[in-house]
């Protein structure tokens, strides 16, 4: 069987994981960002569905197979 994960990986994930536990408890609460960056991952999303919905550019090359 092969070993997916090596002792020093495994450490590393377990002090990440111990400090997303531990820092939010002793780090003071942040304020809220600004209303303008909140819409940098909403706009990057709109981008993203409108990408993923527009037609490309070579329709016509599509090779359809059937079985």
């Amino acid at each position: 069987m092969v070993r997916c994960f090596t002792l020093g990986s495994v450490l590393i994930l377990i002090a990440i994981a111990a400090s997303m536990v531990v820092l939010p408890l002793m780090l003071p609460p942040l304020p809220p960002p600004p209303l303008v960056l909140l819409f940098f991952p909403v706009g990057i999303m709109a981008a993203l569905v409108v990408l993923a919905f527009s037609p490309s550019e070579n329709v016509k090359n599509v090779v359809v197979y059937s079985s």
